[in-house]
């Protein structure tokens, strides 16, 4: 089972920049297309950012797009999110998540089979 785990979050004034990175415990993972959601309070968990296994497709919510960058390093099996320009709105629990089945970026979340614990992002006004 491959597990993923995230760091990086923390507490931002808006305006700030974070950068969100997620490591995976076995190489199964940087084969396929990687992804970070974000789940707000009383809010479904929704899409931010996706990349596909080669790092040349890359995918982003409308909300974040020119703000947020994802990358990704197969050789160290990282993929990571840098978040320029935060805004309040974008205070979330962010996810990191690995697909076994999909090699191009998708944005759906039934897409993806191994998901991170979770870090805070909180930004303030």
């Amino acid at each position: 089972q491959v597990q993923m785990v995230e760091s990086g979050g923390g507490l931002v004034q808006a305006g700030g920049s974070l950068r969100l990175t997620c490591a995976a415990s076995e190489g199964t993972a940087s084969t396929y297309a990687a992804a970070w959601f974000r789940q707000a309070p009383g809010k479904e968990r929704e899409f931010v950012a996706a990349i596909s296994w080669s790092g040349v497709d890359t995918k982003y919510a409308d909300s974040v797009k020119g703000r947020f960058t994802i990358s990704r390093d197969n050789a160290e099996r990282t993929h990571d999110l840098q978040m320029n320009n935060l805004k309040p709105e974008d205070t979330a629990v962010y996810y990191c998540a690995a697909s076994s089945r999909v090699t191009y970026a998708r944005t759906n979340l039934r897409d993806y089979d191994y998901w991170g614990q979770g870090t805070q992002v909180t930004v303030s006004s």
